[in-house]
């Protein structure tokens, strides 16, 4: 597991620098749109990664300001605030069938795979999907990933092919504060979570 957390924390600290290093963001920041529901919403990015380097990146974006700047980016893939993906990518899998199935279907635990390394569970509860991952050897390293349904929802509402993240975003600014993505090993720490604060903890 601790290869995958160092994957995903390569993955999320050039985007994530990228958005802090941003003139326009640092002036959001200082300078927050007029109160609305909506720019009261916070979107959080902690990156810890324990390794060589040291790296250590804090985002915190109005979820508003994110809609914008995902919504303006028209870069190989993402266009206008969605992701295009391949039936390729997904190996034949039929994904708005399967979030369908989930979204309509009672609460319950979906998925159980335990194997000599990894303990994984997908369940729906209260109406939103989780994800968890725990190493069986270290029981301290563990990936959790709470999505609200109506998240799930506006994420796949672009149609087959597409992903979309600004809807999502909307959707997410509705929700009340939610830790959506959690993952602590030995060497690394990744949180992402929605609340109304400006600053992370």
């Amino acid at each position: 597991m601790m290869d995958r957390t160092r994957k995903l924390c390569r993955t999320l600290l050039p985007p994530a620098a990228a958005l802090l290093l941003t003139p326009s963001l640092s002036f959001a920041q200082a300078n927050p749109p007029a109160a609305s529901p909506k720019s009261d919403r916070w979107l959080h990015i902690r990156v810890e990664c324990s390794d060589a380097k040291g790296e250590r990146v804090r985002v915190n974006v109005p979820v508003e300001f994110a809609e914008k700047v995902l919504g303006a980016v028209n870069h190989d893939r993402l266009q206008g605030g969605r992701i295009r993906i391949s039936s390729a990518e997904v190996h034949g899998v039929d994904l708005h069938a399967i979030l369908d199935a989930l979204r309509t279907s009672k609460d319950g635990e979906f998925v159980t795979v335990q194997s000599r390394e990894d303990d994984v569970r997908v369940a729906k509860q209260n109406g939103v999907l989780l994800i968890t991952v725990t190493k069986k050897e270290f029981k301290k390293d563990r990936v959790e990933i709470r999505v609200p349904m109506k998240v799930v929802d506006a994420l796949v509402s672009a149609g087959k092919d597409e992903l979309d993240i600004v809807a999502a975003l909307r959707v997410l600014s509705t929700q009340g504060d939610t830790e959506l993505v959690s993952v602590k090993d030995s060497e690394n720490t990744v949180r992402i979570w929605l609340d109304s604060k400006n600053g992370s903890e």
